[in-house]
Parts: structure tokens; C-alpha cells; sequence
């Protein structure tokens, strides 16, 4: 017969399970979401993320040792769901605040009193402040975290409290549903999440505790005290929530004014990179400067410039061009200077490509304008095929059609996640060596031989390795990289220093780039690669250039001011 008590029972429990699920969801996307924008304002993208999520996962089993302590576990539940709703939501936007604020508390100081440039504090309180702010996303990962893991506790006791005895399976079903629902949590973070900006994304993940909570708090309100208060609570919080959403990508807007310290005028998020637009007010009738920036680095014509053109003008031919990354077409734009026949460029990010092929579609007109100038509207020409595909896959098709191409030109991010890391192997530029015409050439992108030699060294001998006959480096200080070297092979005959030392002119129009500085470019400092004998050559799946790499620029933040 029908039995109104186990009806209420089921309901009860289906609630409690459904809203496990629901927090577990909320509880990855946080993890994801913060590790995600630490990376982005910090650099270091895999070592951030790997210790946000450790960090978080330690401090939530901290956090289930610690939800003994709560006396009443439907009281502390619906507390600590108002808690983790708004840390959820303010999170990123209270750290890019503190970040902004320590960027230019050297300069108000300075307003303040007067001072000189070369006067303005740097040391001291000052670097510390500095120092403590980047702190900040391991210290929210660790405080999340603690919240987070107090929940499945609490759950588990008023699964019990409901029931009114002890459950046999009250640990199973409820990391059962823990479980389903962080999977679901993944899911949403790579389908929907990732496109939206990471204010939206914390306010929508806050919205869903807030709810959770909010229903628990009417389904169990004859177990709980302070209705009233905690009813006010919930709308304070949707209010906040709600402004967030709306406005909290133009805060972080301004933070990130702070940080750059020209103005941001546009900024998106791809599934694999930050891009930025900054615009400078230079006064006296002159145009404004505008500076992209992909995950905080500028690029600009010198870089391009020197990527490009030494491995063209060494080149046999020019006819057929292959370029892996560059999916914001400022190395193609130099490339078609060239007047090749074909240009094939493979680039993962369709996101970016489509940016900078359309920009009308996304940026505000005279910022569209600007992209248009700057990129020579390159994606546009006849003569250019996009893959949007890991180059490390991509390439195999390129073999199988048995393509040959006269100039390789790998323009990719350093290799500072293991995923980029396969693309600078043994495996790789063999694979590329089979794709190059015997009079063709190769150049890599090589990252700072100053900064990061070790991983500058190790990208030559890797390409050597490949069966590439006459490997080289260059190098040329750029104003916002510092010094930057590049790697530049060939298969057959002449070397490519060689094969330009004669040649009195680059033979295309350059805005930057001489002979003659070229040349120059090919001299290191007296005992620069002494050491070379020791640097171990980057295969597949020793993550060495990357170790290389991740270990340079460590000790770089450690000796900064």
C-alpha cells in the first residue's frame, strides 16, 4: 500500500543525493576555474595549476576532519553553502584586485609625494606586498578547499538524522554521486564554461550552491533556526551573484589596466589562451600604440621579422611554406612577402585564427581596423590553407600526401606545458624533416638563450638529433621579450649563415631587419655553449625541454626585484 512516510523518505533522500551531485559539480569547476586564472595572471601555466588542484584536494580532506566540529549539521550546512557561494564568486575578482593594486602602489606612492622615477619604492614592505598578492590563489585554493571537503561529512550525517539510523551504504552512495557529479562538473567546464569570461563562470557555478542550498533550506526548514535570517542571506547573495555576473568582467577589466599599464580594450578568453588588446594615448595629435597580448606576452615586428626572413632568404625556393602555430597571422604576413604559391598554417586555436581573420566580427570597429593593419589582413589570401588540429597529428596527413615544402616555420608558445613540449622532440622534427625540400630550411622559435639557455641549447641539439644536417642559433634583444633566439636548420649543402653571409640586402621590405644586423645575430658571448656537451637532447616523453624550461624561469622569479 501506498506509505506517505517512506514517499517522504525517498523524496528526502533523492534531494540530498541530487544536491551531493550538484556540489561536486560546483566543487571541480572551482577547481578548474581558479587553477585556470592563477595560471593566466602568474604564468608557470602547468606548475600553478598542478598546485592549486593539489593544494585544494589536501585542504578539502582537512575540511572533512574538521566538519566533526559542527554541532548541528543542518545549521552548518546551509551556512557553509552561503560561504562557498560567495568565496566562489569574489574569488578571482578579489585576487585580481590585490595583483592590480600592488602593480601600481610604486607609482601612488610616488604621485603622492613627489617622487622621481628612479626614486619610486621597489624593495621592502613594498616587494613584499607584491610577493603576498600572488600568494593570494593558493590561499583561496586552500580555503575552498576546506569548505568543499566539509560538505560529503555533513551530507552523511543528515542522510543518517533523516533515516533515523546508522547506514550500512551511506558512504558509497554519497562518493557515488560525488563522483557522477565532478564528472559532470568536467564536462560543463570544457564544453560551456571555458567560453564564457571567468567572472560569468564563478558567478553561474555560485548560483548553483546558492541554489542547492536554498532548496535544502526549504525542504529542511523545521530542522533549522534563524529562517528569516538566513532567507535575507540568500537574496543578499543572489543580489551579489547577479553583479558579478554582470560587472565583474569589467572590474577585472580594470585590474587588468593595472597590470599592463596601458588600457585594456579588449579581452576574450579561447579554450587555450588569454588574448588582450592594450591601447596607449601618446598625446599631441599621434595615433594611439595598440599592444596584443597572448597569455601576457607582447608580440611585435622585430620578432617576426627575425623568425621569418633568415630561413626565406636562405631558402632555395619560396614557393611552398609550411607554418605551425602563428594562428595570429603576423608571421604569415611576412611570409607573403614573399609571393609564395601556397601557404599551409596549422594553429589548434580556430578561436584565434578567427579573430584576427574577422575581426570586424568581435572587435569594436577601430580596434578591427588596427587587427586588419596589423595582420595585412593575411588570413584572407587566396593562397592560404588554415588546419585548426594539433600540429603534432596534423602533420601525419601531410605526410601521407606526400607534401614538400621549401621553408618550415614553427612559431609556437615556449614549452611550458608538456602538451608543447611534444612539439619540440626528436619525434616531431623528424617528422618535419621528411615534410622539407633538400635546398629547404627550418626555424624554431627558440625561447630566451639568456634567460632560459639550458632549454635554448637543448631545442638545437633536439633538432640535430633529427637527422638535420647544419643546425644554427640566432638571437636579437626585442624590447618586450628581452634577448630571444631562434633555431634554424637545413638538411643539405650550406649552412644558412653562409648561405646569407654574401648577400648584401634582405630581399623583401622589412621594417626592422638588415643584413648585416643578421649576421651579427649568429655571434654568441665567449663561452656560451661550453656547457652544451651536458644538455640533454628533448625525446618523447622525458618532458626535458620542458623540465629545462619550467627550472629557468623558476629561478627567474626567485631573483626578481
Amino acid at each position: 500500500m501506498y506509505d506517505p512516510k517512506k514517499l517522504k523518505l525517498l523524496i528526502d533522500d533523492t534531494l540530498l543525493i541530487l544536491i551531493m551531485a550538484t556540489l561536486a559539480c560546483c566543487g571541480l569547476i572551482y577547481e578548474y576555474l581558479l587553477s585556470h586564472y592563477s595560471a593566466r595572471i602568474l604564468g608557470s601555466v602547468e606548475t600553478i595549476i598542478y598546485a592549486i588542484i593539489g593544494i585544494m584536494i589536501v585542504s578539502m580532506g582537512l575540511g572533512a576532519f574538521a566538519a566533526k566540529k559542527v554541532k548541528d549539521a543542518f545549521q552548518g550546512f546551509v551556512v557553509l553553502e552561503l560561504v562557498v557561494a560567495f568565496m566562489g564568486c569574489s574569488a578571482t575578482l578579489f585576487i585580481a584586485s590585490v595583483i592590480g593594486f600592488s602593480h601600481t602602489l610604486p607609482q601612488l606612492i610616488g604621485e603622492t609625494y613627489q617622487l622621481p622615477m628612479d626614486a619610486l619604492p621597489q624593495g621592502g614592505i613594498v616587494a613584499q606586498f607584491s610577493w603576498l598578492s600572488t600568494q593570494l590563489p593558493y590561499v583561496f585554493a586552500f580555503i575552498l578547499g576546506f569548505l568543499i571537503g566539509m560538505e560529503i561529512p555533513l551530507i552523511a550525517r543528515i542522510r543518517e538524522a533523516v533515516y533515523g539510523h546508522h547506514l550500512a551504504h551511506n558512504a558509497g552512495t554519497i562518493y557515488g554521486a560525488d563522483y557522477i557529479g565532478a564528472g559532470i562538473g568536467a564536462a560543463i567546464w570544457v564544453l560551456f564554461m571555458l567560453r564564457l569570461e571567468i567572472s560569468q563562470a564563478a558567478a553561474l557555478t555560485a548560483t548553483l550552491n546558492l541554489v542547492a542550498g536554498f532548496v535544502f533550506l526549504m525542504r529542511f526548514k523545521k530542522q533549522l533556526l534563524h529562517i528569516r535570517w538566513l532567507l535575507l542571506a540568500h537574496l543578499f547573495l543572489a543580489i551579489v551573484i547577479a553583479l558579478v555576473f554582470q560587472y565583474g568582467g569589467s572590474w577585472q577589466k580594470q585590474m587588468q589596466n593595472m597590470l599592463y599599464l596601458d588600457k585594456v580594450v579588449y579581452q576574450t578568453q579561447t579554450p587555450y589562451q588569454n588574448l588582450v588588446f592594450t591601447q596607449r594615448h601618446l598625446g599631441g595629435g599621434l595615433e594611439p600604440i595598440y599592444n596584443f597580448y597572448i597569455n601576457g606576452s607582447l608580440d611585435e615586428q622585430i620578432y617576426h621579422e627575425f623568425l621569418v626572413h633568415p630561413a626565406m632568404q636562405a631558402a632555395k625556393h619560396q614557393d611552398n611554406i609550411l607554418i605551425i602555430g602563428g594562428g595570429d597571422g603576423l608571421a604569415l604576413r611576412e611570409v607573403l612577402k614573399w609571393q609564395p604559391d601556397a601557404v599551409t598554417l596549422i594553429d589548434l586555436d580556430a578561436n584565434l585564427i578567427e579573430l584576427f581573420k574577422y575581426p570586424e566580427k568581435s572587435l569594436p570597429e577601430y580596434l578591427a581596423n588596427k587587427v586588419k593593419s596589423l595582420t595585412a589582413n593575411s588570413f584572407n589570401d587566396k593562397r592560404v590553407t588554415v588546419i585548426n588540429d594539433d600540429a603534432f597529428i596534423a602533420i601525419d596527413s601531410l605526410l601521407q600526401k606526400k607534401q614538400v615544402f621549401d621553408v618550415i616555420i614553427i612559431d609556437l608558445p615556449d614549452p611550458s606545458h608538456p602538451d608543447l613540449n611534444k612539439l619540440y622532440t626528436v619525434n616531431f622534427y623528424y617528422r618535419l624533416n621528411h615534410l622539407l625540400d633538400m635546398d629547404g630550411t627550418l626555424v624554431v622559435q627558440s625561447t630566451s638563450p639568456f634567460h632560459a639557455k639550458n632549454a635554448f641549447i637543448s631545442i638545437a641539439k633536439t633538432v640535430q638529433q633529427a637527422k638535420f644536417i647544419q643546425v644554427e642559433q640566432y638571437h636579437q634583444n626585442i624590447p618586450s621579450f628581452g634577448e630571444w633566439g631562434w633555431t634554424v636548420a637545413t638538411k643539405a649543402g650550406a649552412s644558412v649563415r653562409k648561405r646569407l653571409y654574401n648577400q648584401e640586402k634582405i630581399l623583401v621590405q622589412t621594417s626592422w631587419l638588415t643584413s648585416a644586423l643578421l649576421q651579427s645575430a649568429f655571434v654568441f658571448n665567449k663561452g656560451f655553449y661550453e656547457d652544451k656537451s651536458n644538455i640533454k637532447i628533448n625525446y618523447l616523453g622525458t618532458n626535458q625541454l620542458y623540465q629545462y624550461h619550467q627550472q629557468a624561469w623558476e629561478r627567474e622569479t626567485e631573483f626578481s626585484p
